[in-house]
């Protein structure tokens, strides 16, 4: 006589039984993975606008050190930095592109974003939903906020936002 070789009728209940508890518990931490998603996109594009920034100014103070700065415009089109089209204030923070040293405007905010990020940043535009970011003027410098996870300023939570603070060259990252 033939013995069979297979799975009993226990073993098989077992093994679902095992699946069912680790779909359980993992299913939930996968189910974020979207709003993980969205956090990481804007704590990375933070990190990159930061890192512009400093960039920007780190060239302001060598060229300044080095006296290659533009005699009349010192502040204008700071050489040795992407497309050598930043401005930078006073201090050397970076204001805009194209000739605006003073207090940034919406578009000299996604000027900026486009200039310090180069290369694949994130779509910016001035007031709208249509793009990644949203670029605004304060009285201080930027704020960008995160358009593609649908949030906004009354959501719970607020929208995400990078905030770049032109009079001390602070970024803050707001991407909970």
């Amino acid at each position: 006589m033939k013995q069979q070789k297979g799975f009993t009728l226990i073993e098989l209940v077992v093994v679902i039984v095992i699946l069912g508890v680790l779909a359980a518990v993992a299913l939930p931490r996968f189910m974020n993975a979207t709003e993980d998603a969205h956090t990481a996109a804007v704590q990375g594009t933070g990190g990159a606008l930061a890192a512009g920034v400093a960039l920007v100014h780190s060239q302001w103070e060598l060229n300044r050190g080095k006296g290659a700065l533009n005699a009349t415009n010192p502040n204008d089109n700071i050489v040795g930095f992407g497309a050598d089209d930043v401005d930078v204030n006073t201090e050397g923070w970076p204001v805009a592109s194209g000739g605006n040293n003073g207090a940034p405007a919406d578009a000299d905010c996604a000027q900026l974003w486009t200039a310090l990020l180069q290369g694949s940043a994130p779509s910016v535009a001035v007031p709208t939903a249509t793009t990644d970011y949203e670029a605004e003027a304060d009285t201080n410098g930027c704020t960008y906020t995160y358009r593609l996870d649908g949030r906004t300023a009354t959501s719970t939570p607020s929208s995400r936002t990078i905030v770049y603070n032109a009079v001390n060259g602070v970024v803050t990252t707001n991407a909970d």
